[in-house]
C-alpha cells in the first residue's frame, strides 16, 4: 500500500510554471530524499503536500483516498506534518511545553482548571525515549544543540502521530556531532514505520539515510531511483544539467 501518491502534479504562479507532472510515490515508514538546486521546486511540491497551496492540476492520494488541502491543518489532519528549517520553537520555553504549545493538558480541580505539567513532562519523556534522545522534558530549548532542538520538533510531530514528516533542511549549519543526532533521529522514526521525506543540499545526508533519491530541476522531476542505483556524482549532474534525467 502506498502512503502518499501524487499523480500528474502541476502549480502555475499566472505565467511562471513552477512545477510541471509531478509523479511521485511514498510508501510507509520509507525515507526518501528530495534534492535540487535553488528554483528547482522543491519548496513548491513540499507547499502542495504540506497544504500551504492547492496544485493548479494533478491529484494526490493519501492512503489510497483522494485528497484536497486548503490550509496546513487540512494536511495535518491525516496525518502530515513538517519540520522547517527554522523549527518555530520558542527559546523560552521547556522541551515540554514546546511539543504540547497549543496543544496542552489539563486538570480540572472544581470549576477550575489548570496545565497539568506533570502529565505533559511524562508524555514528552515517552517521546524522547522513542526517539533514543537524551533530551529533557525540562530542559530550555535556549540552552539546547541544534540536535536536540530537532528532537523537540519531531517530538511534536510524533504528539500529533504523524505518518508523514516534511523535513526541511535538517542538518543545515549545526555540527558534525549534531548531525549524525539528526540522522538517527529519523532512522528511529523510519523504525516506527513513519515515512521521511528529506529535503536537503547535503549529499552525505541523503545517500546514509535515504532509500530513494527525487531530483527536480526547473519544477520537471528528473530522477526517481534507489540510492544504490544512483550515486553523488550523478545526482551533482542531474541538479547541475549535466545530465538531462536517470
Amino acid at each position: 500500500m502506498s502512503l502518499l501518491i501524487l499523480e500528474n502534479v502541476g502549480k502555475e504562479f499566472g505565467a511562471i510554471r513552477a512545477l510541471s507532472q509531478v509523479n511521485l510515490t511514498i510508501r510507509p515508514g520509507e525515507v526518501v530524499g528530495l534534492m535540487g538546486d535553488n528554483g528547482a521546486g522543491k519548496s513548491t511540491l513540499v507547499k502542495i503536500i504540506a497544504g500551504n497551496f492547492p496544485p493548479s492540476h494533478g491529484r494526490i492520494l493519501f492512503e489510497d483516498r483522494e485528497v484536497h488541502f486548503a490550509r496546513p491543518i487540512d494536511a495535518r489532519s491525516v496525518g502530515i506534518e513538517v519540520v522547517y528549517q527554522h523549527l518555530a520553537l520558542a527559546d523560552n520555553l521547556t522541551a515540554s511545553a514546546n511539543v504540547f504549545l497549543g496543544r496542552e493538558l489539563k486538570r480540572r480541580v472544581g470549576p477550575f482548571a489548570f496545565l497539568d505539567h506533570a502529565a505533559m513532562n511524562r508524555r514528552t519523556a515517552e517521546l524522547f525515549r522513542e526517539l533514543k534522545s537524551e533530551t529533557r522534558p525540562d530542559d530550555l530549548v535556549r540552552a539546547m544543540s541544534g540536535g536536540q532542538r530537532q528532537a523537540v520538533a519531531i517530538a511534536r510531530t510524533r504528539l500529533a502521530k504523524a505518518k508523514l514528516i516534511l523535513m526541511d533542511e535538517p542538518t543545515a549549519a549545526i555540527s558534525v556531532r549534531q548531525v549524525a543526532e539528526v540522522l538517527d533521529l529519523i532512522h528511529r522514526l523510519k523504525d516506527a514505520g513513519i515515512a521521511v521525506i528529506l529535503i536537503s543540499h547535503r549529499m552525505p545526508d541523503v545517500f546514509s539515510v535515504c532509500e530513494r533519491v527525487v531530483v527536480m530541476r526547473r519544477g520537471v522531476k528528473v530522477a526517481d531511483k534507489p540510492i544504490g542505483d544512483s550515486s553523488p556524482e550523478e545526482v551533482t549532474a542531474l541538479i547541475t544539467g549535466a545530465k538531462e534525467a536517470a
